[in-house]
């Protein structure tokens, strides 16, 4: 397939590229595509792995290069041992991402990231690190959005991949101003693992909150699920969870462990 003109050369441009792949779709979209406009031995995918990295997108990360026969490297972008980042404060990405681009810069390549059009009206204070970092955005100089992104991946031959709802790090799971703990956020992923077993990859939370665990499931699939299935739910959570805390079920709200100001 011929990619779009304005995508292909934001791509080739670079005299060098790595990809910083997270396995969300955003980044797995863009790395297939860099590999057809550049040639697979010509890029380089950079995945970083720490307590925040849910095990299932690693285990994309290496699937899709394997798939592909693109080169992978892994590293640790070292952001738990920033303490301004354990803080989580409301700018936690900012030193979340500062950590990872400082990281990539080191190997001298020019880095690109998936970020596109749509994530530019949301707060992302990652989106600072890049610019520090001169990290380059090839959707956005494309004009490209998520649903854009999406339509490329399927053009793209990436299967499933294409439907793959939304996942950032386990650390946007914990509200704003509690410290990120990896055992924290090893509990995240056991139950929102166990979660997706029983309910199939759905959007879906385990958020850390001051008052609790809240589950947020996707609004559809939270309405159609009798009390039955969520007492199910809720028990299930209970036994993967510390006790003396309570668990609470609810639709899915973007953001809703991110606290403002």
């Amino acid at each position: 397939m011929t990619l779009p003109a304005l995508l292909h050369e934001a791509l080739i441009a670079p005299h060098t590229l790595t990809i910083a792949l997270s396995g969300g779709i955003d980044s797995l979209t863009l790395s297939a595509a860099a590999a057809q406009a550049r040639g697979p031995r010509n890029i380089t995918l950079c995945h970083a792995v720490s307590p925040a990295v849910p095990a299932a997108a690693t285990a994309r990360v290496r699937q899709f290069a394997q798939d592909h026969d693109l080169p992978l490297r892994i590293v640790d972008a070292g952001e738990f041992a920033d303490a301004s980042y354990r803080a989580n404060p409301v700018n936690r990405c900012y030193f979340c991402k500062s950590n990872l681009y400082g990281k990539l810069s080191q190997f001298g390549q020019v880095v690109a990231a998936g970020t596109n059009l749509d994530d530019l009206s949301d707060y992302r204070p990652g989106l600072q690190a890049a610019d520090e970092h001169s990290v380059l955005h090839p959707f956005v100089a494309a004009h490209m959005t998520k649903q854009d992104v999406r339509a490329l991946a399927r053009t793209l031959g990436l299967g499933d991949l294409a439907e793959l709802p939304a996942a950032p790090c386990l650390a946007s799971r914990i509200e704003t101003g509690l410290r990120v703990e990896p055992a924290d956020l090893r509990i995240i992923d056991a139950v929102e693992e166990a979660l997706r077993r029983e309910l199939g990859d759905v959007t879906l939370r385990c958020r850390h909150m001051r008052t609790g665990w809240v589950i947020e499931i996707a609004q559809d699939e939270y309405a159609r699920m009798s009390d039955a299935q969520r007492a199910d739910i809720s028990a299930l959570v209970d036994a993967l969870t510390p006790p003396g805390r309570p668990v609470t079920l609810r639709p899915y709200e973007k953001g809703s462990a991110f606290v403002h100001g």
